[in-house]
């Protein structure tokens, strides 16, 4: 099934969905084995699956081990929903000086968590909306076809890839954001024998290292069979399926290399 989208970026499409959270009955040491366990430092405070407060690892400071949390955590909470812009999420965080949000649905249940590195992933993720749309009027224009957009899953192994390699350095990350729930969707083209993959191939190697077999997907949908560029430069390559994707291990990203800090001999 494909869901149609829009070209804006919501809240939902770059929130963590896999939520840490404790409850009010919770105790001061409950909450600091949690943060040794899972590394975070604060949680939203559920109790019958509705945010009530907000605890932080200071908040826990001078406590003692066997308080409750629902003595200390925070009730004066800033929360946004699914549906709102993130730039508009991002504008309260900036303002509010809060780095992490709920996200609840109409009925006050947590559905998610928006943190800044969300917001900053949103800007630096390549597969946004946007990026959709103009890959979908740049198809449009060159092959005088109409293009529908939408949004479904797709299984990983039916995908065409068109990079030829990916940097180990920016796989292993991809691995742990998908280790923690953290991905954007794929961009694919829904043709009507194959389906192509245009973005996402560090994602998607990630996800077939890990045993996933079916990924969230931006689909541009060509209801004729239209040759494409990128699909003959895959070819020319021997790009056939995700096993084609040669792993450059001895190498960084270059991002990674343009960015290191390099020091000076003396």
């Amino acid at each position: 099934m494909v869901e149609r989208i829009t070209n804006k970026i919501k809240v939902a499409d770059y929130m963590t969905h896999d939520v840490v959270t404790v409850s009010p009955e919770d105790t001061v040491e409950d909450v600091i084995d949690i943060i040794c366990k899972t590394e975070h430092e604060s949680f939203p405070v559920v109790e019958n699956g509705k945010v009530i407060g907000y605890i932080s690892s200071a908040d826990l400071l001078r406590h003692n081990p066997k308080d409750p949390i629902s003595k200390l955590m925070s009730t004066d909470l800033i929360v946004t929903n699914p549906d709102m812009d993130l730039t508009d999420a991002a504008r309260v965080m900036f303002r509010t000086s809060f780095s992490k949000l709920p996200v609840i649905d109409e009925e006050g249940h947590l559905v998610g968590l928006l943190s800044n590195s969300d917001v900053i992933r949103s800007q630096i993720e390549r597969a946004t909306p946007e990026k959709v749309w103009k890959l979908k009027r740049t198809l449009e224009t060159i092959h005088n076809i109409e293009i529908k957009v939408g949004r479904s899953k797709v299984a990983i192994n039916q995908l065409v890839p068109t990079q030829p390699k990916i940097y180990a350095d920016e796989l292993e990350g991809r691995i742990y954001e998908l280790k923690k729930g953290l991905t954007e969707p794929l961009v694919v083209i829904q043709k009507p024998n194959r389906i192509v993959l245009v973005d996402g191939h560090h994602r998607v190697v990630a996800a077939k290292k890990l045993g996933i077999d079916v990924m969230d997907a931006y689909t541009l949908m060509l209801e004729k069979d239209i040759p494409l560029g990128m699909e003959k430069t895959a070819r020319d390559a021997g790009l056939y399926s995700l096993d084609d994707i040669k792993v450059l291990d001895y190498a960084r990203h270059p991002l990674v290399e343009a960015t290191k800090l390099r020091r000076r001999k003396r």
